[in-house]
């Protein structure tokens, strides 16, 4: 009892902000969008990994893998964050306390998403998912998706820039 109540005194926070829902939609392997009490719908982004794009290999078997786990269920939730599209960065637990963001690592259908996350373990699965090939470690020339969208927008820039030019260039002419 004495250890129960220290964990309500250290701890609540996680105690009284872990929320459930039913998973209603998955948008790809790192997003997904639930139904709270209410019919309230959230879109939760999930915390510590990063999944493949929809155009990138693998992007499709993330999404697979995440609705294998989590379609339909009821899961629980911490929020951590906000992103700059305004979903919730949240940690969502499945199956009796499963972690989804780690499960995904270790399957080999994300990256550990370092820059936001402090758990170094995350990091060892990766390491383990890559050694092993699992997952989108089969492909010698993956590309982090956080390399793929800054490829993805210097090409739309350089597009943008190429068409302003060549307008200028019609207009001169």
């Amino acid at each position: 009892m004495k250890r129960l109540m220290l964990m309500y005194v250290f701890f609540p926070v996680f105690i009284f902000s872990q929320t459930t829902g039913k998973v209603i939609k998955i948008s790809d392997g790192d997003t997904i969008t639930i139904l709270l009490e209410g019919n309230q719908q959230k879109k939760l982004r999930l915390a510590e990994v990063d999944c493949p794009e929809k155009g990138q290999p693998f992007g499709k078997n993330a999404k697979q893998f995440t609705s294998d786990k989590v379609f339909g269920k009821t899961i629980s939730f911490v929020e951590t964050d906000t992103d700059r599209y305004g979903r919730s960065i949240a940690k969502v637990y499945y199956d009796n306390g499963k972690y989804l963001s780690r499960e995904l690592i270790k399957a080999g259908f994300g990256w550990w998403y370092f820059t936001y996350s402090k758990d170094a373990s995350l990091g060892k699965l990766q390491e383990n998912a890559q050694q092993n090939k699992r997952g989108l470690w089969q492909d010698v020339n993956a590309v982090a998706p956080w390399e793929y969208r800054k490829m993805k927008r210097d090409l739309r820039n350089k597009k943008a820039e190429t068409g302003n030019n060549e307008t200028k260039t019609k207009r001169v002419a």
